[in-house]
């Protein structure tokens, strides 16, 4: 990948400024230039005696690290689940895990993390449960202000996800979001997390790439 065109410049340059802005915010964080590095980064911050588990995401797929993780530490996999009453357990059970890893819908430039989820899984376990959580999320996510965050994941990350999951709420067929009330609405909860409490607990690594929505 050539990484002298103007998008990468950009992420290479804003990245390291928005790992200090997390940093400042009690965070622990990285910038990775490509998803090589962010697999090595994510796998040294995880030790192999570690039981691991994970929320849906295209960029934790993308760098390859789930894979990895299924062979190298014991895991909480909800995704290996026969039946619905399985995968709901292995959900619960993730609470109790050693990492556990997620995207995020939007980062500030100033260091916050926003989250919407349908479930609440993902949300939860970011705020309370395990140990260690770890973020990974592309440049693509990172956006100049929290209004800006809410606005990328309830207009781009809300119905771009409800077209991937065949999700039937209005921004499926409209492509934008309606504040709906639908039973399906995957904007059940709203979640902005300003600091990390306790510190480092949520590590953050920022790659100089795009994945997801």
């Amino acid at each position: 990948m050539e990484r002298n065109t103007p998008k990468y410049v950009k992420y290479d340059l804003l990245g390291p400024n928005v790992v200090k802005a997390l940093e400042k915010h009690h965070f622990e964080a990285y910038y990775c230039k490509t998803k090589e590095e962010a697999f090595n980064q994510v796998l040294n911050l995880i030790p192999e005696t570690d039981v691991v588990s994970w929320g849906g995401s295209m960029t934790l797929d993308a760098i390859g690290i789930i894979e990895a993780l299924i062979k190298r530490n014991p895991c909480i996999n909800r995704d290996a689940t026969s039946t619905r009453e399985e995968f709901v357990q292995k959900t619960i059970e993730a609470f109790s895990s050693d990492t556990y890893l997620l995207s995020s819908n939007a980062i500030s430039e100033d260091g916050q993390l926003y989250n919407i989820d349908g479930a609440g899984n993902r949300v939860a376990a970011l705020s309370f449960g395990p140990k260690s959580v770890i973020v990974v999320a592309s440049m693509n996510k990172v956006v100049k202000t929290l209004d800006d965050a809410i606005s990328r994941a309830k207009n781009v990350a809300a119905p771009t996800n409800a077209q991937r999951f065949n999700i039937k709420t209005p921004c499926k067929s409209t492509g934008t979001c309606s504040n709906c009330l639908s039973t399906d609405s995957i904007c059940a909860s709203f979640v902005n997390t300003r600091i990390s409490r306790p510190p480092k607990r949520i590590k953050v690594v920022l790659i100089g790439e795009e994945f997801g929505f």
